[in-house]
């Protein structure tokens, strides 16, 4: 069996080891995630020393090792030099870049996953430096397909409690529609309401055969019925199955909702009134749907925060 591979792949991340080299972290189109020691890649005259830099695609020769392969060979194919030059692009290629991280699978094929990261990071470097809310869009963007791929998808176009068609009210200036990240998605607030009533209802029902149920039994010690020949059956217990009440994480109005619809779609859709806080609101919610889902926080989301709200106090 040989000792070497090839593999094209994007780096990830990265981290020092000993005096001069790094592991870097590889999503592969061949292999998927790979780590690999990129050696003397930190010295000031290293030819591996660039090509190991964040989200760099490289053709690769790597040798098989006992705990870590060795890159022996890195032939650069693309960068993005336009993520390093904007600190909310890098920021927000960073935070997809910790989704892919979660995703990605070892020692299996990942030509899907590695293609829809590299679309979205190329068209994060496209995006104007002067958007901050742009570059908040193609991260909800590409959070959204990046979830769609994992099979995790948040349910944004119906009711999670009713099933039904959820569609934006632009003619009523406070119409909402909640989201629940326990229940996966969205929840009217009417049909939520109505099972809230129904499930009083029924506990009021409860309560009043419970009662009677023990108004009889105090006439029957009063009464007791004779010694019958023949056992009496014992009384059936009734068990009572509701829906539960989905826990509303957040609340959106018509605009965040159609926006949230419109990430299924190849290309982001402008929607007409929509403002720098409607896309903030999007990426919280997918950002702590995510979380949920993928058990661990986003590091780099504190980064897009601080992005933001250093760029909306310059703009104000």
């Amino acid at each position: 069996m040989s000792r070497t591979y090839k593999a094209t792949g994007i780096n990830l991340k990265t981290q020092a080891l000993g005096e001069s080299d790094k592991i870097v972290t590889i999503l592969t189109r061949e292999f998927g995630l790979i780590r690999a020691v990129a050696p003397g890649s930190r010295k000031h005259n290293s030819s591996l020393g660039g090509r190991s830099g964040m989200f760099v695609v490289n053709e690769l020769l790597i040798a098989k090792g006992r705990s870590l392969d060795r890159i022996t060979q890195a032939q650069t194919l693309k960068t993005y030099p336009g993520l390093a030059k904007d600190l909310g692009k890098l920021a927000a290629s960073q935070y997809l870049a910790e989704i892919v991280l979660c995703e990605a699978l070892s020692e299996q094929p990942q030509e899907e996953l590695y293609d829809l990261f590299n679309e979205h990071l190329h068209r994060l470097e496209a995006v104007s430096g002067a958007n901050p809310s742009g570059v908040l869009a193609h991260l909800a963007h590409g959070v959204f397909h990046l979830l769609a791929l994992a099979g995790l998808t948040p349910q944004v176009q119906i009711c999670c409690l009713s099933q039904r068609p959820i569609k934006p009210n632009f003619t009523e200036p406070n119409w909402q529609v909640g989201f629940s990240i326990p229940a996966g998605g969205t929840v009217s607030l009417e049909a939520r309401e109505r099972l809230r009533r129904e499930g009083q209802r029924e506990m009021r029902a409860e309560r009043q055969r419970s009662r009677g149920a023990e108004e009889q039994g105090e006439i029957n010690d009063q009464f007791p019925v004779p010694h019958a020949p023949f056992p009496m059956p014992h009384a059936q217990t009734v068990v009572v199955h509701r829906q539960e009440i989905p826990v509303i994480s957040c609340r959106l109005g018509a605009i965040g909702l159609a926006l949230l619809q419109h990430l299924s779609q190849p290309e982001i859709i402008q929607i007409d009134g929509a403002r720098d806080h409607d896309w903030v609101s999007v990426e919280q919610i997918l950002r702590q749907y995510a979380q949920y889902q993928l058990g661990r926080p986003i590091r780099s989301a504190t980064l897009i925060d601080s992005y933001f709200a250093a760029n909306h106090d310059a703009t104000v």
